[in-house]
């Protein structure tokens, strides 16, 4: 959290806020917001995808698998309803119109009794397991449950619509309407055709087959769709597994030899920023602190000569050839700061501020210690960038002031708090105006947004400055 005196915030609890009314204390500024980091394609494993492709073809099997159940007892259901419809055309042709007699119109016995004995000879088995004889009133006239007869039903409109145009209707029933009271089983196949007497009187003739057919068909059907379908998968997965694994080994020689461009890529960067540094190092530098100590020393020697305004244009120089090597120093660490990668981001910061040259300027470093703050090398960077533009942006605008830099763990995460009590600003004309006016904004913007970090800022005119950096760190570490 950022440190806080009588006239500074503390860090916020939240991302941002909206700004504050004039007459209120103003408000934390959200300045760049943490954005989901690309992270790196996962490394090919040939044994993983081959697992997953074995899931797939599970998972393919068993869909196929319920929807072919599904098909095959429809079509099942099908050819039962079709072959019932088959049979009780036979049986009412060849069996029950030539049984049919006037005196069931009347409830003879004599004429019940004779058709009973055709049934149960001829028609009944374990296929069709009930016939009844209807009137077109609804009556019925002859069934093989004796309780039957005589009872009397209102009849569907199917039944009515089989006998006004006389036709074989079959369905699958689920025997909820009353006239199935005596029936036992779950589903059975019904039919219903008309029948005729000798002087053409109408009567419908009802059988119920066994639906036990469908489930064995269900399975026959089923078998043999399996078989291919499993079969092929099977062949499938043997034909495609070597080309597979052969692609697998390509992409994977691939990827490795990408990733190793891109480790030389990054060898070869920091050579170069090291290279550069140590050419600037080596020779500018060393040539102006040359050029320095000769001015230095010419301006001692005119001024025991006497001549003043030499001396003083000659001591004018050698503290401008000065500057010069204090803003070449500070390049040298802003293009590679060697105790970054050495010794940390804690050493890295400690040169920073010790390097910071302002008119009534004081900088102050907390942090805590390196091992606990578990950052990685590209956080650590934008970590340093951050500060360093923060203090460079204090010690041009800030005016004399005491700056604070703090570095903390605080649970899951890791924040940079810098702070002044300088003379500050109105953030919002700022923020508000396009990055191009602004590089050193844009500068830390684009930084944060790297790193995955949250930026917030908070400052008033005659309030000071608060910049305030919230990330989450990627190493493996214990809570201190």
């Amino acid at each position: 959290m950022a440190p806080t005196t009588d006239r500074q915030p503390a860090a916020p609890a939240v991302a941002s806020a909206d700004p504050a009314p004039a007459e209120a204390t103003p408000a934390w500024w959200e300045v760049a917001t943490a954005q989901a980091r690309p992270t790196a394609p996962e490394p090919l494993n040939l044994r993983r995808l081959m697992l997953r492709l074995g899931a797939g073809v599970l998972a393919v099997v068993a869909l196929v698998g319920l929807l072919g159940s599904l098909a095959a007892r429809q079509l099942a259901e099908r050819e039962a309803v079709n072959d019932a419809a088959n049979t009780a055309g036979i049986l009412a042709e060849t069996v029950i119109t030539p049984a049919l007699t006037p005196g069931l119109l009347t409830g003879d016995a004599a004429a019940i009794a004779a058709l009973d004995s055709v049934v149960r000879a001829h028609v009944l088995s374990a296929e069709v397991v009930r016939v009844k004889v209807w009137s077109p009133t609804g009556v019925v006239l002859y069934a093989d449950e004796p309780q039957l007869i005589g009872a009397q039903f209102a009849l569907s409109s199917d039944q009515q619509g089989a006998l006004t145009e006389p036709a074989t209707r079959a369905e699958i029933s689920a025997l909820e309407e009353s006239e199935n009271t005596f029936e036992k089983a779950d589903q059975l196949v019904e039919v219903y055709r008309p029948v005729w007497l000798a002087d053409g009187s109408p009567l419908l003739f009802e059988m119920y087959a066994s639906y036990v057919p469908v489930g064995e068909r269900t399975s026959q059907l089923w078998r043999g769709f399996a078989g291919v379908t499993v079969s092929s998968l099977i062949l499938f997965v043997v034909l495609v597994s070597p080309l597979l694994r052969r692609l697998l080994r390509s992409l994977r020689a691939e990827q490795d030899a990408r990733d190793a461009v891109l480790r030389r890529a990054l060898d070869v960067s920091d050579n170069e920023r090291q290279r550069i540094a140590a050419t600037l190092h080596d020779g500018p530098v060393q040539e102006l602190a040359a050029t320095s100590f000769t001015l230095a020393g010419a301006a001692a020697e005119a001024a025991n000569r006497g001549d003043q305004r030499r001396a003083r244009d000659l001591e004018e120089a050698s503290a401008s050839v000065r500057s010069s090597i204090r803003a070449l120093r500070s390049l040298l660490v802003d293009i590679y700061p060697p105790s970054l990668s050495t010794s940390g981001i804690v050493a890295a910061l400690g040169d920073l501020v010790q390097g910071v040259r302002a008119p009534g300027m004081r900088v102050v470093l907390d942090t805590d210690p390196e091992e606990t703050l578990a950052l990685s090398d590209e956080q650590m960077r934008a970590v340093f960038r951050i500060a360093q533009e923060c203090l460079r942006n204090a010690a041009e605008h800030a005016g004399p002031a005491t700056v604070t830099v703090t570095l903390r763990r605080g649970g899951p995460g890791v924040s940079l708090d810098v702070v002044d009590d300088g003379v500050g600003f109105d953030a919002e004309p700022v923020l508000s105006a396009p990055a191009a006016d602004h590089f050193g904004l844009r500068l830390l913007r684009d930084t944060a947004r790297a790193a995955g970090a949250t930026l917030l800022l908070w400052s008033a005119p005659g309030e000071g400055t608060a910049w305030h950096l919230e990330l989450t760190p990627t190493l493996d570490t214990e809570e201190p």
